[in-house]
């Protein structure tokens, strides 16, 4: 395989909220949604989504894009487990190293979706991960979010990517992987390939309060990547591989967004795509907002995600505006 993803994965179930109040500092930060407490507030509708996830969405973006891909995870020996499997061999993904767990569910979300927007309330099961039995090395690894109680995986697969330098590593930090904090992961910085991450989450990553993108950039960096790539919503994306430092802004698209759930995660693993394919750090940046734009227009991270030729001819129909240039 081409490519394998890391992390966990869920069945989502969108509920489509018809009544809320949203709360914003004056700078439209820090907002929060309110309900009636103590009724019966009625909702549009409800999807599920299964086989999502940070890194189940990596796998999937990777092979509509052209790489062969599987992924490592974790699901229960369950009703959505099996839905989850289904979906990954309908998009060709090998799941040969999905582990099915008796006795521990599989993990399930519930994405309350307002507007565009969307909170999401999740739960990630114990689940024993550990380096597959006869893993085969890969030319690219992608690890994304896991659960909380994987501190010894993260020491183990370190360890692992010491012993396999013919594999590059990609990393995009997950909710718990940012809580354990950079000196806990800092022999997988060191060992990354390409870094992934938003502005807010670098700055907690860093403990910062920088706001200067180009001095962000450098100190992620500096913590071992080799290159990073930020994204910063509608300000577009950012990426330094130590001699470029470059910038692109979303692809436009006149249609408001639907669901922006999983527009990030479309971003960081068709960025890590393109450099595996071959394509520059330019290009690479190119391609990534291109995902994005697409995945919002539909419900859920998955189902928007471009086959390798629809992204090519988004590109080429691309207005001159939409280009790249140096930070």
């Amino acid at each position: 395989m081409d490519f394998i993803a890391i992390g966990d994965t869920t069945v989502d179930e969108f509920i489509r909220l018809k009544d809320a109040h949203i709360n914003c500092n004056l700078n439209h930060e820090d907002c929060t949604i309110s309900m009636k407490w103590g009724d019966k507030i009625p909702y549009d509708f409800s999807v599920l989504v299964p086989g999502v996830g940070n890194a189940a969405n990596a796998a999937v973006a990777a092979k509509r894009l052209g790489l062969s891909a599987g992924f490592v995870s974790n699901v229960g020996k369950d009703r959505y487990g099996d839905d989850i499997l289904a979906m990954f061999a309908r998009e060709g993904v090998d799941t040969k190293y999905i582990r099915v767990n008796d006795g521990i569910p599989t993990n399930h979300h519930y994405v309350l979706w307002y507007e565009a927007e969307r909170t999401i309330l999740i739960r990630h099961e114990a689940y024993p991960y550990s380096i597959p039995e006869g893993f085969e090395a890969p030319p690219w690894l992608y690890l994304s979010s896991t659960g909380e109680n994987t501190e010894a995986f993260h020491t183990e697969l370190a360890a692992w990517l010491g012993e396999h330098p013919e594999t590059k590593f990609a990393f995009q930090p997950g909710t718990y992987q940012i809580k354990m904090g950079k000196e806990k992961l800092r022999e997988l910085y060191a060992a990354t390939e390409i870094f992934a991450c938003n502005k807010e989450e670098a700055q907690t990553i860093l403990e910062t309060g920088e706001t200067d993108m180009k001095t962000l950039l450098e100190m992620m960096r500096a913590q071992g990547p080799k290159t990073v790539l930020i994204t910063d919503g509608t300000n577009g994306a950012y990426a330094f591989d130590g001699m470029a430092m470059l910038k692109v802004p979303m692809y436009p698209d006149p249609k408001p967004a639907y669901d922006r759930t999983g527009a990030g995660d479309a971003m960081s693993a068709t960025f890590v795509t393109a450099i595996a394919q071959g394509y520059s750090l330019h290009d690479a940046l190119l391609w990534g907002p291109v995902n994005s734009m697409s995945v919002v227009r539909e419900i859920g991270a998955q189902k928007g995600l471009l086959t390798r030729d629809a992204l090519l001819k988004y590109l080429a129909d691309a207005p001159s505006s939409y280009a790249v240039t140096p930070l």
